[in-house]
């Protein structure tokens, strides 16, 4: 789909803030309100903004003991459908946040969450792992988040060290 500079600045502004008032989106991009309004609906109709999301920092929330892993997965894909049929498998799956077919020694990328790592251990191996096309998986817990989607989750620590030279 061809989109014109201000559709594309209009996807850009929404995109790092969805919540922006869409009279402010139509001052930035020199657009009248309506017009901005048309330009968003047909963007949202078209499938190029498919939803709108809060990006939440859930280790902050004692009540959420959520475990997320990325699983590494080699597959072998499928004549005439490629790795599509196996990925659609795959992100079917309730624990299954995210897919990505990646470049490199592994082919799908997959982002699983679950309330503990044996819950999800239990999903890679017993239903992930059993898959036909799976050949192989690795998974990685992940253990802290410090940026996601271009937001830093949690500046760190300035350095208090007296700089020092001779």
């Amino acid at each position: 789909m061809k989109l014109t500079s201000q559709e594309i600045e209009i996807v850009e502004i929404l995109e790092k803030d969805a919540r922006t008032d869409l009279q402010d989106v139509a001052k930035m991009v020199g657009l009248s309100y309506e017009a901005t309004v048309t330009a968003v609906k047909k963007l949202e109709d078209a499938k190029v903004i498919v939803r709108y999301i809060s990006l939440v920092d859930w280790t902050k929330i004692e009540e959420h003991p959520g475990v997320r892993a990325m699983i590494d997965v080699k597959v072998t894909p499928k004549q005439g459908v490629g790795f599509d049929e196996i990925a659609e498998r795959i992100y079917r799956f309730d624990k299954v946040q995210s897919v990505y077919l990646m470049s490199g020694v592994y082919d799908l990328s997959v982002i699983v969450e679950g309330q503990s790592m044996n819950e999800v251990a239990n999903f890679v191996s017993q239903k992930l792992s059993t898959l036909d096309s799976v050949i192989s998986t690795t998974t990685h817990f992940i253990l802290k988040k410090y940026k996601h989607d271009g937001t830093i989750l949690e500046a760190g620590n300035p350095d208090k060290r007296i700089v020092v030279s001779p």
